[in-house]
């Protein structure tokens, strides 16, 4: 599972920013981007000895400075949902594209009979004059 499509489907959902230098961020997430730069609301930090606490509307966090992210357990479960939706509708498109390519080869060679044998009865059976 890719952290990008966690944190995409994570969005609206609590979650828990631990940053490289010990300060914890605990809030919803809004949204985030391709460097996981993300952005939280309703947030409580906590400071590295966690005995000074701010409570803020909003916040930024650089990707570069996360350290780890813990998401709840539901969201997992619906990623993981999502990739088993998603690799169904891959067969079943490759299982259609498969059977459209066999169709197309077999009308391919049905018509080259056809041909053939249309030729070798004229051959056989010229034209009256």
């Amino acid at each position: 599972m890719l952290p990008l499509s966690l944190l995409k489907t994570a969005q609206s959902h609590p979650m828990l920013v631990e940053l490289k230098n010990g300060e914890t961020y605990n809030g919803h997430l809004v949204s985030c981007d391709t460097w996981m730069n993300i952005n939280l609301r309703e947030v409580i930090c906590t400071s590295k000895d966690g005995d000074k606490f701010w409570r803020m509307n909003e916040c930024y966090i650089r990707g570069s400075t996360i350290k780890y992210l813990r998401i709840p357990d539901e969201v997992i479960d619906l990623v993981k949902e999502d990739i088993q939706a998603k690799s169904k509708n891959r067969n079943q498109q490759q299982q259609q594209q498969n059977r459209n390519q066999n169709n197309q080869q077999n009308n391919r060679n049905f018509g080259g009979k056809n041909r053939q044998q249309n030729q070798n009865r004229n051959r056989n059976n010229p034209p009256n004059k």
